[in-house]
């Protein structure tokens, strides 16, 4: 791996991090410090809702009675994922899926920061649908959606692979 490929890679992933954590950060500190104050429902859109609630599980909840008292272990144990996103997305050649890793860290990030300072992950995005409701998330969720879905498409775009292709040496016959 050529030098400066790897500071393009550094710099990409840690960039989109950087701008997804910051997004998160202060959409976070926007509803809990101006918007939410008093909390209460704001009806943005018939199927939108800013609603202030405080996620202390995994994903939609999961593992919230495990967690609730541990919020550092889940912390650390994210901490161990983003750095093994960082150091994938050095490794890939894919620009898109170095960008995708860079904002699922950033997301990541995020929440990791909520758990550490507060026990618990903000959430004031509210979507429903008729009788459909999905569970309230934040931007660090969204950043890491989109992350996700880069990563998806880059997996898909024609690039070179990380690991390398052997070649049958010129004469080998079958």
């Amino acid at each position: 791996m050529a030098y400066p490929r790897l500071i393009r890679r550094a710099t990409l992933a840690c960039g989109a991090l950087a701008a997804a954590l910051a997004v998160d950060l202060v959409t976070k500190w926007l509803i809990l410090n101006v918007v939410m104050v008093p909390p209460r429902t704001i009806e943005i859109a018939p199927f939108f809702n800013l609603t202030l609630g405080f996620n202390t599980g995994v994903s939609f909840g999961m593992f919230r009675e495990f967690f609730l008292d541990r919020p550092l272990m889940l912390a650390g144990i994210k901490m161990v994922i983003v750095a093994g996103l960082l150091l994938w997305a050095m490794r890939t050649p894919k620009p898109l899926e170095t960008l995708g890793l860079g904002l699922i860290a950033g997301g990541a990030m995020g929440n990791i920061v909520d758990r550490i300072s507060q026990g618990a992950v903000t959430d004031f995005l509210d979507f429903r649908i008729g009788g459909w409701h999905w569970p309230a998330f934040n931007m660090a969720d969204t950043t890491i959606t989109i992350g996700v879905a880069l990563l998806i498409a880059g997996s898909f775009w024609p690039g070179r692979s990380v690991a390398p292709v052997l070649k049958r040496p010129s004469g080998a016959g079958h």
